[in-house]
């Protein structure tokens, strides 16, 4: 398409238009109009509502934290959610539109649900954020705004929120903070009872087990090394004591045998060569045979064996069947001595002159009988060092047991120690946290822009509705006038003709009107022009008083 042609084509679409309008005028003028005022004096009845204003900054804890470590993680987001449900509570709404007198027409129509509903309507609170919304960061400050028909009364009620918010924030947080210090300090109770039960079983354990515990192990070695060494000692000394009964004994029979020789003419025995078969009896044998075993096996000890040790095992083994021995036959000498005893005495009382006043044999006797008190106290100390040795023995061997259980029961001490510790620590910090708290020292709230008092309405938006309505009933009039024109079956100009006729276009006569028609085609056109002036006057005087009145 050239040139020409679209400018054709576009002078055509503007002649369209032009005619359009000018034949559609009215149904477009007169929608305007009407919703344009129309919408106008419904602003004018709409009552004006402000809106007041207050801005809350969240303060971080004064004392480093490095110092004083909050009781509280919560983020400021979380706790302003929280304090919404209690301080917008329903008692809270319904106390708050009793004391400001709130909503005076709609309180006799409406129940209490509906008026704590509408308050919450007018009620915002949102945060201020700088700049670029941070979804991942915490809020740092946040406004409170509330919108009622007086100006003053919003600002009370503002003021009210605000100060319903900071000593929540404040009581909340010295509460969670107490709350926190005394749950701590019940632990702490808890753990130290549980800790003074631990240690009292320890010292228990101890006083139980005593002398078998693994920091006396050392020392029960020693006194068992002391005890060995003794045992040998007295065992040589018993040994020395019974060799000397036997001479004592070997004398004491070679006296009367001596002296009764010299009567007859010979000469006995003397003790300093005697026959070992004839002068040692069988329990002395088996008592010598017996301290050897019993030697043998301290010298095995004192070598560093233990019980055992094979070739301890079998000497005990030695010794018991030498003491079963000994046992018995010191349960049959008695009879043998009375036997013996009551021949000789027939003998002597026949060859043998009594002797009872020989100064020799009494000093054998003597010798005789404080040998006895000696083997007898050296028996009694060997049974006692057995003892000894086998208690401690049994200690040594109790050790490595009582070091498990012990070591156990310190591991669970140790463990409720440490936790003790812990908690002792962390009760501590929190009650620094609570002191802080209850010194409004910690995260608060601060007001940095008290609740304003607003000058002009916040609704309705009159310039705005306004401007909507005249823009509204400029579109329903366009719409009007094509609806009318698509209706219209006129034909305005040649080309329209063209169109819907087959026959062509030979002649067109324009209109002649006479001079009557076109004065009163004058006046018409000069009243509707006057009337639309008038009209849109009014509407723009209108629009100019919603201007100036906000």
């Amino acid at each position: 398409m050239s040139e020409e042609e679209q400018e054709r084509s576009l002078n055509e679409t503007l002649g369209q238009l032009g005619g359009l309008l000018t034949r559609r005028r009215w149904w477009i003028l007169l929608p305007f109009c009407c919703i344009a005022l129309a919408t106008i004096a419904t602003l004018s009845l709409l009552p004006n509502r402000y809106t007041s204003t207050a801005a809350l900054l969240v303060v971080q804890q004064q004392v480093p934290e490095r110092y004083v470590v909050p009781n509280s993680t919560t983020d400021v987001t979380s706790a302003l959610q929280a304090m919404k449900q209690e301080v917008l509570s329903r008692t809270q709404l319904l106390r708050m539109i009793n004391d400001f007198g709130l909503y005076p027409k709609q309180r006799k129509r409406f129940a209490p649900e509906e008026l704590v509903a509408l308050m919450l309507e007018d009620i915002d609170i949102a945060p201020i954020e700088a700049g670029v919304q941070r979804r991942d960061k915490d809020i740092d400050a946040f406004r409170i705004s509330f919108t009622t028909e007086s100006a003053l009364l919003a600002q009370q009620v503002t003021n009210n929120l605000t100060s319903l918010f900071i000593n929540e924030y404040l009581r909340t947080g010295a509460e969670q903070a107490t709350n926190t210090t005394n749950f701590l300090h019940q632990q702490v109770e808890e753990k130290g009872k549980m800790l003074a039960a631990q240690e009292e079983r320890l010292r228990d354990f101890k006083l139980h087990y005593v002398g078998e515990l693994p920091e006396q192990q050392t020392g029960n070695l020693g006194i068992l090394t002391g005890l060995q060494g003794q045992l040998q000692n007295t065992m040589a000394s018993l040994n020395r004591a019974h060799q000397q009964r036997a001479l004592l004994q070997a004398q004491l029979e070679a006296t009367p045998r001596r002296r009764l020789a010299s009567e007859n003419g010979f000469v006995a025995p003397t003790p300093e060569n005697p026959n070992p078969s004839q002068n040692l009896s069988p329990v002395e044998v088996a008592q010598n045979d017996l301290t050897r075993l019993q030697a043998a096996r301290s010298a095995l000890l004192s070598k560093g064996y233990t019980s055992q040790h094979p070739d301890v095992a079998r000497n005990q083994r030695d010794i018991a069947r030498a003491e079963d021995t000994l046992r018995r036959l010191r349960a049959e000498a008695p009879a043998a001595t009375q036997t013996s005893a009551s021949t000789q005495t027939a003998n002597s009382k026949s060859t043998v002159p009594a002797t009872t006043d020989d100064p020799a044999v009494a000093q054998l006797k003597a010798s005789l009988e404080g040998n006895r008190l000696e083997i007898e106290n050296l028996i009694a100390d060997e049974k006692r060092l057995k003892a000894s040795i086998a208690q401690y023995e049994n200690r040594i061997n109790q050790t490595p047991v009582r070091e498990q259980q012990q070591g156990s029961i310190l591991r669970d001490t140790e463990v409720l120690r440490l936790q003790y510790a812990d908690l002792q620590k962390k009760e501590q910090e929190s009650q620094l946290a609570t002191n802080l708290e209850k010194q409004q020292g910690g995260q608060q709230f601060r007001l940095i822009d008290p609740a304003s008092l607003p000058a002009v309405p916040s609704s309705p938006k009159r310039v705005k509705m306004s401007f909507g309505g005249c823009a509204a009933g400029l579109a329903l009039g366009f719409v009007l006038a094509l609806l009318m024109e698509m209706r219209d079956t006129s034909f305005y100009n040649e080309k329209d003709l063209t169109k819907h006729t087959s026959s062509p276009f030979v002649l067109g006569i324009p209109r002649l009107p006479t001079p009557v028609e076109a004065r009163r085609q004058k006046w018409r056109n000069l009243f509707q022009w006057v009337a639309a002036s008038a009209m849109l006057l009014v509407v723009a005087a209108a629009e100019l008083y919603v201007v100036k009145r906000g």
